[in-house]
């Protein structure tokens, strides 16, 4: 079992920046893929960026390109996503997700956190 918290979400006005964690504990849980999603309202969870078990290997949705970044630091067992030039669509829960691989679909994870909710205004 792994278990996620994501936090740093909150509201911030068009152009600003976040920076989520996500916390993991429990078995090999630095072993695992981990994923971002989000969720809008009236909207299907979609893939935001993903990274593999070492870092080595990143994907981003082409909507975040290059104004995201995801890392992570397994001695913290911890992953991040950089969020910069936010956007009011960028606005949803984020959710952490942990897997055996780094793919974009949801069916990929096992463990999920809570969300978070970030709101940004125009």
């Amino acid at each position: 079992q792994v278990q996620l918290v994501e936090s740093g979400g909150g509201l911030v006005q068009a152009g600003g920046s976040l920076r989520l964690s996500c916390a993991a504990s429990g078995r090999a849980s630095s072993m695992y893929a981990m994923g971002w999603f989000r969720q809008a309202p009236g909207k299907e969870r979609e893939v935001v960026a993903t990274i593999n078990w070492n870092g080595g290997s990143t994907y981003y949705a082409g909507s975040v390109k290059g104004r995201f970044t995801i890392a992570r630091d397994n001695a913290k067992n911890t992953v991040y996503l950089q969020m910069n030039s936010l956007k009011p669509e960028d606005t949803a829960v984020y959710y952490c997700a942990a897997g055996k691989w780094a793919f974009s679909t949801l069916d990929s994870y096992d463990y999920w956190g809570q969300g978070t909710q970030v709101t940004v205004s125009s």
